[in-house]
């Protein structure tokens, strides 16, 4: 990714951001903490029982996940003129945050280390978590209003807001990936996260 890229890539989030807090009073999202316990005394020793117990993605364990449920009521009306109109519509969005807690009884100077890891770790996710209520925020943006013609009985009108709802996803995904490539990077906050973590 270039500079110009990412550059517009985070214009793009700070307009959806202005977006998000804007829509906020009309709906929230849901959202769920799910801790796993981690062992150890030192960094190493953490970061090691991460390997072990973390969250899979895929066939492989992570330090953390953000995943989200997502449901929608939709209110699609007729139109005096034959027409169907998607009048509003409310989302129902559940996302559900999986990171690592340490043991309570650390040590300095590894429980100052591991809370500065784990703090970064949480900030991280929560950008996911912002991601995906962009995502919605998104979603409200290109399908509300939509009417289509000729559709009295409001059948084709679920057939042509898929366009929107694809192009919201794809957004969202390129988002997500686009945030980890920098942040997990050779110098990204996350690499550097690790480093501070397990470097004596």
């Amino acid at each position: 990714m270039n500079e110009a890229t990412l550059c517009l890539g985070l214009v793009w989030l700070s307009l959806l951001a202005f977006a998000r807090a804007a829509a906020a009073a009309e709906w929230e999202a849901t959202e769920i903490v799910k801790p796993y316990a981690v062992s150890g005394t030192t960094g190493i020793e953490l970061y090691e029982s991460i390997g072990q117990r973390g969250p899979k993605s895929g066939e492989r364990r992570t330090i953390a996940h953000t995943t989200f449920d997502l449901k929608w009521r939709r209110n699609y009306e007729p139109q005096a003129d034959g027409s169907c109109k998607l009048v509003s519509a409310t989302p129902f969005l559940t996302i559900t945050y999986t990171w690592p807690k340490g043991p309570a009884n650390l040590t300095e100077p590894t429980r100052s280390r591991w809370n500065t890891f784990v703090e970064g770790i949480q900030k991280h996710e929560r950008v996911h978590g912002d991601i995906i209520k962009q995502l919605v925020d998104r979603i409200l943006a290109t399908t509300v209003g939509v009417t289509v013609e000729n559709d009295s009985n409001c059948k084709k009108i679920r057939d042509v807001i898929q366009a929107p709802l694809k192009a919201a996803s794809d957004a969202h995904l390129t988002a997500s990936r686009d945030f980890d490539k920098v942040e997990m990077g050779d110098g990204g906050n996350v690499h550097r996260l690790i480093l501070g973590l397990v470097n004596p």
